[in-house]
């Protein structure tokens, strides 16, 4: 202003007032400090301060800002005090602004402008810009926080924009670029507990982390749970109780320290917002809030509306529901049940529906953070906002909010459950699956046999005990979809291990099926298919040919010869052959099914593929590897261009091409194929699928037949609590896998311990598959070989004597399993000290092996050299080398020259020329079989160290003494780091070498 009187302004600062000059005040030295308290106790966020701290620093431009977001009562404001607190030695200035409305904040800088004396009461300057002035001109570091910014926009112009200072601002806006946004997560499950326990008083600290879990960790909520536990004295768990049973009501209780609001309140403006400015987003939120905490993905759940009326979202699951039979028979009940579905047309209607509005809707949440960051179509909503979200509904409304997100889920689950490329979507909507359909709807069923087909037997089997409980309760006991779900639930209990139960349960349903559909109805002939399975997976296939023999007419009259059913009836009935010990009469019965297959459904129908797997397999188990190997083969790519290279029938193609070519004899190949399976399995199956399981079985078993026995063994020990935990301990495949621990364990030189093993698990077996189970009586067979193994031969014999009566019981005298037991029985005669009856034994089980396996297959094969040995042990060496010399060329033929049971004969017939008084030719013929020995099986093989022993043996026979030891004292390290310094045959090792030294 001009003229006389006027006021001159320096600096905010009154100097002259008309003729009046004021006295300047006395400058006193402040340093401007306005923080919040300092929380108390604050845990678990020192790394969130850490990058605060390091953001800050090396920020891009000065001032450095740094945006803490997120969801509200996640501690954003605590972080950002507990900063300001710990670091205001660094500033000489710390201010917190309060940002949540422009006035408050403006009223705030007006507030701070005036401390640092830059205006009066009457300066009509504005404070904003004093501020940002005088903080640009000081030199020294200062600290602003905005605390409780709705956004980056609100906040903008309030931003220092120049000087070396800090800025902190606190947000629920997930809005901020990416270099100063800063997501606070909720806290660690191990903070969190302590949180509790320390708030509250209480010392339980097992319950205290279920209630932060409970509570989803969200410190607001934590701090409201202590409170509430300190004011009323309740323990963690009497809490926990409350809170399941009345949620609503519980997180209204407790008062959080230095907190004004509580979980219920402190979203009650967001929702608000919502509500007016957004309803679409809101509407989103609540169908969010049905489904479960894991990621969601909106995009899918959403795209049934794109395009589609509510009306024909509805009506397409009002129709999936009747093919699965969920809908009453009487127009009253089906009524009743379709009434709440209409009802949620109306809710339909609000969602948003195209992929403009589904983003609008998306963007409106994120800048509230009630949801995470949306990625690849997913998010996720902390499960107290889901909680708060639906709490605030009355029941009625809740119930239709949740009926809109199972239609929604419903409508968007693949169509075929046993389809392997259906299976990653059922993967990613399992948890919200299981949170929002009820056990009686066709998305549970259809989810039961995902779950199934993919390799989760036990969460099928729990999920189909619901679905049956709920639909005899709504639909009746022996409606035809509860009799649907019983069939599938005793399928999946057999699945699981418990073949007893399984078959017990279609045998109490086959007569319910009878009354219902008839005795020739094709859902009454699927359960006798089933209960004649189950009754062979117990051990009894003599019972399962019979019953498949018996359906097989009755198949053939009411569905035709060549339905694929009636096919599947011919396919199982040649499996039970083979599986009663008939292995030529299965291959020949798929020999002949598959022509009928490849007319009938096309020569690339997986039906067909499946009946020329068999046939491989049972070529195999006839005696001829080969064919076995070049069936499986041929297979192989035919299943990768039809199937894929990754579904599961190719995969298990590959398996058995692996071990059949490890049945042939190459070991390493069988081993190499079985490790790069595993990769495509744990990738494609996952690491806990039982296939994936047995993969790791089988390539366990072939490091083993390599000659790595205590590698083998501790396969098996890591594989046996997996099988345990995936199948339980009582399934089949648990008990296999803890057999071959037994197996490999005593290979490896512990037979203490295998036969401990076997003895423990016998009893399992016997009450698990019963005592004539086959892998009972297996068990039994290497309870008795490791009894013998550990020198007690006598006791061995006596348990082979035993076991073949069991076996001749059980399968008949012919059947493979009593022929391998008559061969152990002769074996451990001989061991026993009586090698005469061995050979009588010997050359009675011969001719029947041949006659019932071929003179070529290779357990035939076994008995011939069997015959030879114990023909040698009697005494006469020379038939023993006439019989091995014999049989050399045999086995070149059938199983090749390099094949491990070859070089066995080889060896045998090396050892019997020496023992005729050639120790030089023995020699040669050592020396010769050594390099075909580490070639086939490794250098550091039992069977190819066995032959360098015995090359060292009979080179101090034919004379050279200096020569056996050499060879002696290099065997013997190999022998101390392969089998331990106490193992007997690194004894005997040692003894010879002292022994050879002795005469060198």
């Amino acid at each position: 202003m001009t003229g006389d009187g006027a006021t001159a302004v320096n600096v905010g600062r009154v100097d002259v007032a008309g003729d009046v000059r004021l006295e300047s005040r006395p400058q006193v030295p402040t340093r401007p400090v306005q923080l919040a308290p300092r929380p108390p106790l604050l845990l678990g966020r020192e790394e969130v301060i850490g990058e605060v701290r390091e953001r800050l620093r090396r920020g891009p431009g000065r001032p450095s800002v740094v945006a803490l977001h997120g969801l509200g009562g996640v501690g954003k404001t605590s972080v950002a005090v507990e900063y300001a607190h710990r670091h205001q030695g660094d500033y000489q200035l710390v201010w917190q602004l309060p940002a949540h409305d422009s006035a408050v904040l403006s009223a705030a800088f007006a507030r701070l402008a005036a401390l640092l004396g830059l205006r009066e009461t009457a300066d009509a300057a504005d404070p904003v810009d004093q501020v940002h002035a005088a903080l640009a001109a000081r030199t020294e570091c200062w600290l602003l926080i905005f605390d409780n910014a709705p956004d980056a926009g609100t906040v903008r112009r309030y931003l220092p924009p120049a000087g070396p200072g800090h800025v902190v601002v606190t947000s629920r806006s997930g809005s901020w670029p990416p270099e100063q946004g800063l997501e606070v997560p909720v806290l660690e499950p191990g903070p969190g507990a302590e949180l509790v326990l320390a708030r509250s008083g209480q010392e339980d600290a097992v319950t205290a982390a279920a209630v932060v879990a409970e509570l989803g960790a969200l410190p607001l909520a934590l701090e409201q749970a202590a409170a509430f536990m300190a004011e009323t004295g309740l323990r963690p768990a009497e809490y926990l109780e409350l809170l399941h049973d009345q949620r609503a009501e519980v997180l209204a209780q407790g008062q959080p320290w230095g907190h004004r609001e509580r979980v219920t309140t402190t979203w009650q403006l967001s929702f608000s917002n919502l509500e007016r400015t957004s309803p679409e987003a809101i509407a989103l939120l609540r169908v969010l809030a049905c489904c479960s905490h894991e990621p969601i993905p909106y995009q899918l759940l959403l795209s049934p509306l794109e395009g589609r009326a509510p009306r024909e979202v509805l009506a397409a699951d009002l129709r999936r529901q009747r093919a699965y039979g969920r809908l009453p028979s009487t127009p009253l009940r089906r009524v009743r049940e379709v009434r709440p579905w209409l009802s949620a047309v109306m809710v339909l209607q609000e969602l948003p529906c195209d992929p403009l509005a589904v983003n609008a809707a998306v963007s409106a949440l994120r800048g509230h953070s009630l949801i995470s960051h949306p990625a690849d179509g997913l998010v996720s909503v902390h499960r107290l906002v889901q909680a708060v979200t639906l709490d605030q509904l009355p029941p009625p409304e809740q119930q239709r909010w949740r009926d809109v997100a199972a239609v929604l889920l419903e409508s968007v689950l693949p169509a075929d459950p046993l389809d392997a490329a259906a299976w990653p979507r059922y993967a990613e909507l399992l948890p919200h699956i299981l949170t929002v359909l009820t056990p009686a709807s066709a998305g549970m069923d259809k989810t039961a046999r995902y779950l199934g087909a993919s390799g989760d037997y036990r969460t099928a089997r729990a999920l189909y005990e619901e679905i049956c409980a709920a639909l005899a309760a709504r639909l009746g006991p022996e409606h035809p979809s509860t009799l649907t779900a019983r069939h599938e639930l005793a399928r999946w209990t057999g699945e699981l291990g418990d073949a007893a139960a399984a078959r017990d349960m279609y045998a109490e349903l086959l007569p319910l099926r009878v009354l219902e559909l008839g005795a020739t109805h094709p859902d009454t002939l699927a359960i006798r298919h089933e209960l004649a399975r189950w009754t062979g997976e117990l051990g009894d296939a003599a019972s399962a040919r019979w019953q498949y023999a018996k359906l097989l007419p009755i198949g053939e009259r009411v569905q035709g010869a060549e339905h694929p059913d009636t096919l599947t009836i011919r396919h199982e009935l040649a499996r039970w052959t083979g599986e009663l010990g008939d292995a030529a009469s299965a291959r020949d019965m798929y020999a002949e099914l598959v022509p009928i297959r490849e007319r009938v459904q096309s020569a690339e129908h997986p039906d067909t593929l499946a009946a020329r797997a068999n046939l491989a397999l049972w070529t195999g188990e006839a005696g001829d590897p080969v064919g076995a190997r070049d069936r499986y083969a041929a297979l192989l790519p035919v299943r990768e261009r039809v199937q894929g290279a990754e579904h599961p029938a190719t995969l298990i193609t590959r398996h058995e091409l692996a071990r059949w070519t490890g049945e042939l004899g190459d070991a390493a190949a069988a081993r190499d194929m079985y490790a790069a399976l595993l990769v495509v399995r744990e990738r494609v199956s996952g690491a806990d699928h039982p296939d994936t399981l047995t993969v790791r079985h089988e390539l366990a078993r072939w490091t083993g037949e390599l000659g790595d026995a205590a590698s083998a063994r501790d396969m098996y020990a890591a594989l046996l609590p997996m099988r345990e935990r995936v199948q339980g301990r009582d399934h089949p495949d648990t008990l296999a896998a803890w057999a071959n621990l037994a197996l490999w364990t005593g290979e490896a030189g512990d037979p203490a311990q295998a036969r401990g093993h076997c003895a423990a698990l016998l009893p399992v077996r016997e009450r698990v598959l019963g005592p004539q189970h086959p892998a009972t009586l297996l068990t039994r067979h290497e309870l008795a070989r490791w009894t013998g193994e550990l020198g007690d031969a006598v006791s061995a014999r006596d348990q082979y004597a035993e076991l073949l009566v069991r076996h001749e019981h059980a399968f008949g005298a012919e059947h493979s399993d009593t022929l391998t037991t008559r061969h152990n029985l002769a074996f451990w005669t001989g061991q026993a000290g009586d090698p005469r009856t061995a050979r009588a034994q010997c050359a009675a089980l011969l001719p029947v092996r041949e006659r019932v396996l071929g003179a070529d297959h290779p357990d035939a094969l076994t008995t011939r050299h069997n015959l030879a040995y114990w023909t040698g042990q009697a005494g006469d060496a020379e038939a023993a080398h006439d019989l091995y010399a014999a049989l050399l060329p045999v086995c070149e033929r059938v199983l090749g020259p390099e094949h491990p049971d070859t070089l066995t004969v080889r060896h045998e017939l090396a050892r019997w020329t020496g023992e005729l008084g050639d120790p030089a030719a023995a020699r040669d013929a050592y020396l010769a079989l050594l390099p075909l020995r580490e070639r086939a099986s490794g250098p550091e093989h039992p069977d190819t160290l066995t032959a360098r022993a015995n090359l060292a043996y009979w080179t101090g026979q034919a004379g050279d003494p200096a020569g056996a030891r050499d060879r002696y004292a290099a065997l013997l390290p190999i022998r101390e780091r392969v089998l331990g310094p106490g193992h007997p045959v690194t004894r005997s090792t040692r003894e010879q070498l002292a022994y050879w030294t002795e005469r060198t």
